[in-house]
């Protein structure tokens, strides 16, 4: 079986890769590399899979409709896993155009594509944060989710709802996957458990934004692409689901258990809280449990310990 990766060069993406060769798929990774953080991490993310067997990197636009023919002609595509976006919520709020042009009209011509060339298994990356500032604890994907609180939000429930009407309109099979703050090795470096690591480590403060109380479910990589895999394997029609740990943790928390596993204390800054920073985030998985097998098994402290130890091996290089 041929995969299609979208974004398959960043954090999710290459895992998802290492994974799919390790069992035997072919994957052509699509990438554009762009500069949202330095491309030379995300070539560097790859390194282990340029040379293997079944392995076909291409660079380029999604936005790019003769490039992506290109693509669907020369290549036998049997499903596609669309992770690639322009991610992250508050750089969003300063450039809302660019993240509706990548993340909306980019999956418009995936989606076209695929219904051009007959590819009809769809797996869509979309985002806790559709849930917007919802009371409602756990988060069930049959929540409304009609306030999304940033422009990264609204174009993540965009996605989902192209899905839907191609899923309605021409038989295709999707999978929606809500993801619900991923972190582990190759974490992009501006998020949060990245950037409170690697300035514990460095001695430098961080910038805690509200008086840490907001809680977030953290999940940890390996339980994302079991619950990928998952997906990717089962027929669905179309649905849509929560991946997370379905726990929480507070951001005062979460940095008093990375000062633990660094061995230093957090010189940490308090500001008032970013407009599009929801308050919680927190899984309802049972779905996934049921229809996907999706089991996540690594806690927060051991998640953080791995990650670590990880990027303490990384600035020895």
């Amino acid at each position: 079986m041929n995969i299609l990766v979208t974004g398959g060069a960043g954090f999710i993406g290459s895992h998802l890769v290492e994974k799919l060769l390790a069992v035997g798929h072919g994957v052509v990774c699509l990438d554009n590399f762009d500069d949202f953080y330095d491309p030379a991490l995300k070539r560097r993310n790859l390194a282990g899979v340029v040379r293997k067997p079944g392995f076909k990197l291409i660079e380029g636009d999604l936005r790019d409709d003769t490039f992506l023919e290109q693509i669907f002609q020369k290549e036998k595509i049997d499903r596609v896993v669309h992770l690639a976006a322009r991610a992250g919520v508050r750089p969003s709020l300063r450039h809302p155009a660019l993240y509706a042009d990548v993340n909306i009209r980019g999956t418009v011509c995936l989606l076209e594509a695929c219904r051009r060339h007959g590819v009809r298994r769809f797996i869509f990356a979309s985002s806790s944060s559709v849930y917007g500032n919802s009371s409602r604890v756990p988060f069930s994907k049959d929540d409304p989710v009609n306030h999304p609180i940033s422009p990264y939000a609204a174009t993540k429930k965009a996605g989902e709802l192209l899905c839907f009407t191609y899923h309605h309109l021409y038989g295709f099979d999707v999978a929606c996957l809500r993801y619900f703050t991923v972190y582990g090795p190759r974490q992009r470096p501006e998020m949060a458990i990245h950037h409170f690591t690697r300035s514990v480590l460095e001695g430098r403060k961080i910038s805690l934004f509200g008086d840490g109380s907001s809680r977030r479910d953290y999940t940890y990589i390996d339980d994302i692409i079991e619950g990928t895999l998952g997906a990717l394997f089962r027929e669905h029609g179309f649905q849509i689901y929560n991946l997370g740990e379905s726990q929480t943790i507070t951001l005062a928390g979460l940095i008093r258990e990375i000062e633990e596993q660094a061995g230093k204390k957090a010189i940490l800054e308090y500001l008032p809280e970013q407009p599009g920073d929801v308050k919680q985030t927190y899984a309802d998985i049972r779905k996934a449990r049921q229809m996907l097998g999706y089991n996540p098994r690594t806690q927060v402290r051991e998640g953080l310990a791995r990650f670590v130890r990880w990027y303490s091996e990384q600035t020895k290089k």
